[in-house]
């Protein structure tokens, strides 16, 4: 099968915020706030940054080893996991957290993006190894955005009454539900029994989410050798313990924070602000705030108070029940990965930019901060509606009401515009004022009176002609309405809404290797996927 790809700059679709773009063009204003440009030379910046910030990669290797035992390995990800240990190797990361069943389309993107740009720079600078890492933010604990899966425009919701963590709330009789609705819907296609079997291996009853994703994630992308790390682990998160002291004891975070917001709020939207004390209490099905009052820390709504000397013991005792909230999640990140390029979303990108000072008061190397690949995925049925429509990629991006009008205009045989009888109107009536204003000039609000009644009417004529002409055109008109809810339902992107599920259903791992074959390293762009029969 064939498969084409168009690309368009980010600018062109309309979707991407104005920090985003600026930040892509590298405009001064976002300067202060990174560190690492984009190209080959903020690589080589990184990796000398990150030699300054050695990680215990021991620690790291024989973590990762045991979260992997008990599922195959491809040889890839195993040699990976030893190469770590080598002080030439660096990781590529992204991060997100275990939606169900991959979740949204760019958690397919961002992944791929990730072992892409690893792969090219292995080929750029062949002295170094560049290994690819998912980092998955299983800590999270917000169901109603990561419990939900929609295939085909229907909405699958994982109905539990679980709470806490995501990544350690467990497979159910809900979710296994689920996996028969799924299988419902795609089990006809060439591919979908596939899938659905994964799904039913990945995800059995008893199995902690954080596990099944790791497990489906490895699946997937295993045999490219991509490293997926499961960061809710005591080891992990004691060799974080010192910024994790400094933030209960310094609360230095915040203040840091509020004041880099305070100067991107000159130009921009602010994506996150903070707390006093940036962390969570994580324990069984819980996950809370941290506070401090009146000399105490407290954890909210678990009734659980600690003086100062009891929360560094807690800490030291079991690191694992601190969890870092958006403001130091990163920093954690890249306290325990040999990391040199973080790639993530626009939002992601835009609450990273708040931080870079944060973690150089934690003694963090900071990393480039690289924007994922966007695309939008076109089957041959819509391939083929866009070319019998004749539209160009960037014409995709227009409101529905915009393409109908601009089709009817291009391929109607008839003069649908008034504007030359309204061009004709105005002078009629521009010659009344002059003689008007000769006789009596009170008469001249009288004859605007007129003008303007007159110039409605002939616009509702207009309006009533186009109208008229536009249903003639209503094949074509339902037309641009499917391409255009296919490729951006509910007015959002496609890959902010529809799982991988039906392409992988109808194309199999071949839908992988086209996005793959699709994605850029350092030059991110949107990306049209068309596919052909």
């Amino acid at each position: 099968m064939d498969c084409s790809t168009q690309y368009l700059p980010y600018e062109k679709t309309g979707f991407f915020s104005k920090i985003v773009q600026d930040y892509l063009q590298q405009h001064e204003n976002l300067k202060p706030f990174y560190l690492h440009n984009t190209d080959l030379n903020g690589v080589q910046s990184a990796m000398n940054a990150r030699d300054l910030h050695p990680v215990n990669r021991s620690v790291l290797v024989e973590e990762l080893t045991l979260q992997y035992q008990g599922i195959a390995i491809p040889p890839k990800v195993q040699e990976h996991i030893q190469s770590l240990l080598l002080p030439n190797a660096y990781t590529i990361t992204t991060a997100h957290q275990p939606n169900i069943f991959t979740g949204p389309l760019y958690f397919i993107y961002k992944i791929i993006h990730t072992i892409k740009l690893a792969s090219e720079l292995g080929e750029k600078f062949p002295e170094k190894k560049f290994i690819p890492v998912y980092y998955m933010g299983s800590e999270d604990a917000d169901l109603d955005e990561l419990g939900f899966v929609t295939i085909g425009g229907e909405k699958l919701v994982w109905n539990t009454t679980q709470t806490g963590a995501v990544g350690r709330m467990k497979v159910d009789k809900a979710f296994i539900t689920l996996i028969h609705s799924i299988s419902g819907q795609i089990g006809v296609l060439p591919f979908g029994n596939d899938l659905t079997q994964l799904f039913s291996t990945c995800y059995t009853i008893g199995k902690t989410i954080q596990q099944a994703t790791l497990e489906l994630v490895n699946a997937l992308f295993g045999s490219y050798g991509l490293i997926v790390l499961v960061p809710d682990n005591a080891r992990l998160k004691s060799l974080f313990a010192p910024v994790i002291k400094k933030e209960l004891t310094e609360q230095f975070s915040q203040q840091i924070v509020a004041t880099t917001i305070s100067l991107l709020q000159e130009n921009y939207k602010v994506q996150a602000a903070g707390r006093p004390i940036n962390l969570f209490y994580l324990i069984d099905d819980k996950r809370e705030r941290i506070e401090f009052n009146d000399g105490f820390y407290s954890v909210v709504n678990l009734n659980i108070q600690f003086t100062k000397e009891a929360i560094l013991q807690e800490l030291q005792d079991h690191p694992e029940r601190f969890s870092p909230n958006v403001i130091l999640r990163g920093a954690f990140q890249e306290s325990i990965l040999p990391n040199i390029v973080f790639i993530g979303g626009g939002g992601e990108l835009a609450y990273w930019l708040e931080l870079k000072n944060v973690f150089a008061a934690a003694g963090v190397a900071f990393p480039i901060l690289l924007l994922r690949n966007s695309f939008a995925i076109l089957s041959h049925k819509i391939a083929a509606k866009q070319a019998a429509l004749a539209l160009t990629d960037e014409e995709l991006f227009l409101p529905t009401h915009q393409l109908v009008k601009n089709y009817i205009t291009k391929h109607s045989d008839k003069e649908l515009s008034l504007s030359v009888e309204l061009e004709n109107l105005t002078q009629f009536y521009t010659k009344l004022h002059h003689k008007a204003a000769l006789v009596d000039t009170s008469l001249i609000e009288h004859i605007r009176s007129l003008e303007a009644s007159a110039s409605k009417k002939i616009k509702g004529l207009e309006t009533k002609i186009r109208r008229a002409e536009k249903r003639k055109f209503a094949t074509a008109e339902h037309q641009i309405q499917v391409l255009k809810e296919n490729l951006f339902p509910g007015n959002s992107l496609q890959e902010r809404q529809e799982n991988i599920a039906l392409f992988y259903s109808n194309y199999g791992p071949s839908i992988i290797e086209w996005i793959y074959a699709s994605s850029k390293g350092l030059n991110s762009s949107f990306g049209l996927i068309k596919l052909g029969q």
